[in-house]
């Protein structure tokens, strides 16, 4: 998530009242979470654990909760709470605007695109020619639509992450200013559900075909030509490259990578991160001629026990 324009180290500093270290003029061009980080960007570290990672990332800010020693050709905002400060920032940035019609006006429609009764755009969406929107479709702000979508009814593109801090009075959610980006010729379902990125985009990849209710979790990127069925539930920041083909009721772990062509049969759960050119089933995942071959056996049990006998 890029700012409007730069900022000084001291304004960001100014702006959540927290102490810094580094020049106060150092630029800062906005904020992302640590995958998504470039330079300029600002990104935030409330965990031990997570130091190292955050401080050697490509990120020349860091948001933190300790002072430490600061990197060459780096900054650091000192923040009692960065978690918190991060919601600050998204807040002040990219603020909540309303709508009180169906279309924005600030919306931009392309020539031949075609939005049924019931449907919202929301502010600053950009949707291009030759779409197709049904009815009840919700496209939250920002969101990106290239050229011959078909969206069915009930669809919704850029809700919230799912991302919580734990507190002692509850779940502290994580604001997301990210965006939904649709590239051409995409086909999404009826029921579908596709949340925004955090900071970063949620990406569905050229001629990439959803069923009816499959749900794509935040800053997740599905690549080009990828076919998944319904029921199938993405988690949050999996990289899913071209042409991988999912079954009906598959479910994934966050942060994992699933190679190109790969196919992942019905009811599998991908707890890890898979080669692309293969096929495979179960939970855990495995290539689906060696679980076979293990339920096969798991039949010849009771056979085997009888004969034990």
């Amino acid at each position: 998530m890029k700012f409007p324009k730069s900022h000084s180290l001291q304004e960001i500093a100014n702006l959540l009242n927290c102490k810094f270290i580094g020049d106060k003029d150092f630029q800062v061009l906005g904020m992302n979470e640590i995958h998504v980080v470039e330079p300029g960007d600002i990104v935030f570290v409330d965990h031990p654990k997570y130091y190292d990672k955050a401080l050697q990332s490509a990120a020349t800010i860091v948001l933190i909760n300790k002072e430490v020693e600061c990197p060459d050709g780096k900054a650091l905002l000192i923040s009692d709470d960065p978690f918190r400060d991060f919601n600050i920032l998204i807040r002040h940035f990219k603020p909540f605007q309303f709508a009180n019609v169906a279309i924005a006006p600030t919306a931009e429609i392309g020539e031949g695109t075609i939005i049924q009764p019931n449907s919202f755009v929301g502010n600053h969406v950009k949707i291009g020619k030759n779409c197709l929107i049904h009815s009840n479709v919700s496209i939250y702000d920002h969101t990106v639509i290239g050229d011959n979508v078909i969206i069915h009814a009930g669809t919704i593109l850029g809700a919230d992450a799912f991302y919580y801090k734990k507190r002692p009075e509850g779940f502290d959610q994580l604001v997301s200013g990210g965006r939904v980006v649709i590239e051409d010729n995409v086909g999404i379902g009826a029921l579908c559900t596709i949340d925004k990125g955090v900071t970063g985009d949620t990406t569905i990849g050229a001629g990439t075909k959803l069923d009816n209710q499959v749900h794509v979790g935040h800053d997740t990127v599905i690549g080009k030509k990828c076919l998944i069925a319904s029921q199938t539930g993405i988690a949050g920041c999996v990289i899913i490259e071209d042409e991988v083909t999912m079954w009906g009721q598959v479910g994934t772990t966050s942060g994992i990578t699933i190679g190109s062509k790969a196919v992942v049969m019905g009811q599998t759960g991908v707890t890890k991160s898979v080669e692309g050119g293969k096929s495979y089933f179960g939970t855990p995942i495995e290539e689906s001629r060696e679980k076979l071959k293990q339920l096969a056996n798991i039949k010849k049990i009771p056979e085997i026990l009888s004969k034990l006998k």
